[in-house]
């Protein structure tokens, strides 16, 4: 692939960029890189470097995203390009997000759309690293996805400039916003080599706006990022500015990458967590990474009754009406889209 020009950039005096795509907003010298490796100043314009090149490519059920409210039971074809804006130390896509190769085979966006139908997807979702920085490509890929009668999903850490959510705002159906350690900044800085958490509440503020479907995970990392008093306070900024019945994740922490040395998440842990967030007024909060657990499911806020039963990726009993009420009291489920039924149990590879 050629070089491609990279959006949202400022020229600045002395050949130098800066890139207002990601909310660190690099300031890149001529014939430099910004902090995610693949972005390039060359004579005074900037690149991207990763464009229509695809790391990881696969099949996956939507819930793997997690997604919950938004078309269950959809397939979705997932796809990556290196590079991240983060440093996380337990990255569990640290091969294909940390590596300063810009690695990757030729995928343009055409043939994404193009294999999605092929594997009879619903829609496409940039996922696995971080898609804010292979915007370029996945706008591209989007607006033909959109033509095509296919949805589109960012999985992010949501670290991206409000420029660029209304960028891509008008061809995003949905996002899957995955905070770390209940947003401690000095976690973030420490384990993760982020300066400033509060652009992430900034740009989830502007995808509200613009009305794309929200749904939130928090990785409850052992000692160093499972404050309940800051999973508190996540949960209470969740209910005043995107609502109750925005959908929260929990997931459970796992060893991974540099930090092989801390154990999983404890499951009472997890449930204390769970009931923090929930005794703020948020309606549907869930348990991740632990599969066969009640939390899986989602319950009726007003009788309680499960109104959709899950194991791990799987749907196991729809109990919706034809109209997303609850069968028993008759509260409306916020379910955007509708159900899909695929034959697929189990996500697979294309490469």
């Amino acid at each position: 692939m050629s070089l491609h020009e990279a959006m949202l950039y400022e020229k600045q005096a002395e050949s130098k960029v800066k890139c207002c795509l990601c909310a660190r907003r690099c300031l890149i010298s001529e014939g430099a890189q910004g902090f995610c490796l693949v972005r390039k100043n060359q004579g005074g314009v900037l690149f991207t470097l990763n464009y229509g090149k695809a790391v990881s490519a696969g099949v996956d059920p939507i819930s793997k995203k997690p997604l919950s409210h938004f078309n269950p039971g959809a397939l979705v074809l997932s796809v990556a390009a290196a590079g991240c804006n983060f440093r996380c130390q337990f990255c569990d896509n640290w091969m294909i997000s940390q590596d300063k190769e810009v690695a990757g085979r030729p995928f343009p966006p055409e043939e994404i759309v193009k294999s999605a139908k092929e594997n009879q997807c619903q829609g496409i979702s940039f996922t696995y690293t971080e898609p804010t920085i292979f915007m370029e490509y996945a706008y591209d890929t989007a607006k033909l996805a959109h033509e095509a009668g296919l949805f589109t999903n960012f999985v992010s850490n949501g670290y991206m400039t409000p420029e660029a959510v209304k960028t891509i705002a008008p061809y995003l159906d949905a996002i899957t916003v995955d905070f770390k350690g209940g947003g401690d900044p000095d976690f973030y800085k420490s384990v993760m080599a982020v300066p400033h958490v509060e652009h992430i509440y900034e740009a989830l503020k502007e995808l509200k706006l613009q009305g794309v479907h929200i749904e939130l995970t928090n990785l409850v990392v052992p000692k160093m990022g499972d404050s309940m008093d800051r999973i508190r306070q996540m949960a209470k900024w969740i209910k005043d500015y995107l609502g109750p019945d925005t959908p929260f994740h929990l997931l459970r922490f796992h060893p991974d990458y540099k930090l092989t040395t801390v154990p999983a998440t404890d499951v009472q842990d997890m449930e204390r967590a769970l009931l923090t967030a929930k005794n703020q007024g948020l309606n549907y909060v869930y348990i991740g990474n632990l599969p066969g657990h009640p939390s899986e499911n989602t319950y009726c806020p007003n009788c309680n009754t499960a109104v959709i039963k899950r194991n791990s990726f799987d749907i196991t009993q729809w109990n919706l009406t034809a109209d997303m009420h609850c069968p028993v009291c008759g509260q409306a489920i916020p379910i955007k889209g509708k159900l899909w039924q695929n034959n697929l149990r189990y996500p697979y590879s294309l490469f």
